[in-house]
């Protein structure tokens, strides 16, 4: 999955907070001085195009809607991490954290006993 920029972020953001929305809408939702118009119907049309969003038509205008959620974007995001940084290890993902003092040993046994007893 493509890493979204920024910009395309704060804008998945405003649709996965909100739902469906008309670009006139959307712009509603920024503070003063607002994007113009046309750069945010830019930035949505290559959303749609990435297949993050899809439209329903009404008359000559679209509404946009998530096709992605919010959490479904973070899961793929840290698989596409993982995959190409760890070689596809979640072990050496985890492993790295451990090292760089991220995550302590003692986090690490907390989640091994809550994945042990959420099997039960």
């Amino acid at each position: 999955m493509k890493k979204l920029t920024n910009k395309e972020k704060e804008i998945m953001e405003l649709y996965w907070q909100y739902g469906p929305m008309f670009v006139r809408e959307l712009q509603e939702h920024y503070a003063e001085p607002r994007p113009h118009f046309n750069t945010l119907s830019t930035i949505v049309r290559i959303l749609e195009r990435e297949g993050f969003l899809d439209h329903k038509q009404f008359g000559n205008t679209y509404q946009y809607y998530p096709l992605i959620s919010e959490a479904e974007y973070g899961r793929k995001s840290i698989a596409g991490i993982i995959k190409n940084y760890f070689d596809d290890s979640y072990v050496s993902a985890v492993s790295s954290f451990v090292k760089e003092e991220k995550i302590s040993v003692e986090e690490l046994r907390e989640l091994i006993d809550q994945i042990e007893n959420s099997e039960k």
